[in-house]
């Protein structure tokens, strides 16, 4: 028999990373092999232990799940992602299919989808949850067709992952360190995002990343 699909697991609940973890090893050709609770360790875990498919979720601390899987597709492009959420949110699936996951999947049918939509992803198939295909393309078109601007990106990646952390409440040093870039580049990407984003401090900055789903209220 060939080897079971090594499994990332990446989720702030330990309740939720448990009941997945269930669905998913009780399949004989599926096994997770590593666990993470924010995007910076599921990154850790990933270079550590190599797996086949990472299953990561949206709302997680210090980095959420969009941006764990933008940096996995650089350093690890072998490895399939796969985004597993509570958010039934066109916004969130674009960006999803943007950071280079290969499937959708909502927690509430997890029990139903997420077995499949693994084994789509390490063929190298595309799995969005049933139903919402159709509607969100044609919203996506509809909006894209008469230029609205929401369809496109406002600010870079990088801008998103120093937003998140100023957010949380870390200071420039610190973001600095957790992102290894200088202390003068962090506080560059912040006057940036205040510009581009027409927002004054670290309080609206907040707000903003709340609304984003950046972090958690």
């Amino acid at each position: 028999m060939p080897r079971p699909i090594r499994i990332l697991l990446a989720d702030d609940h330990a309740l939720v990373r448990r009941g997945v973890r269930l669905i998913l090893d009780s399949e004989p050709d599926l096994t997770v092999v590593a666990e993470a609770a924010d995007g910076a360790e599921a990154i850790e875990r990933a270079r550590a232990e190599q797996p086949d498919l990472a299953i990561l979720d949206i709302a997680m601390p210090r980095m959420t799940g969009l941006q764990a899987a933008r940096e996995l597709s650089r350093a690890l492009p072998d490895v399939r992602i796969l985004i597993l959420t509570m958010y039934d949110n066109e916004q969130y699936f674009f960006a999803a299919l943007r950071a280079g996951a290969s499937g959708y999947v909502l927690k509430s049918v997890a029990d139903r989808d997420l077995v499949e939509a693994c084994r789509a992803a390490v063929r190298g198939e595309a799995f969005l949850y049933p139903g919402a295909v159709n509607a969100l393309i044609r919203d996506y078109l509809e909006r894209a067709a008469a230029g609205d601007p929401g369809t496109g990106r406002v600010i870079t990646d990088r801008e998103d992952e120093v937003l998140k952390l100023v957010a949380e409440g870390h200071s420039s040093r610190q973001i600095a360190d957790i992102l290894f870039i200088s202390v003068k580049t962090v506080e560059r990407h912040r006057s940036n995002l205040l510009q581009k984003l027409g927002l004054r401090d670290r309080l609206e900055l907040t707000r903003y990343a709340i609304r984003a789903g950046l972090i958690e209220p």
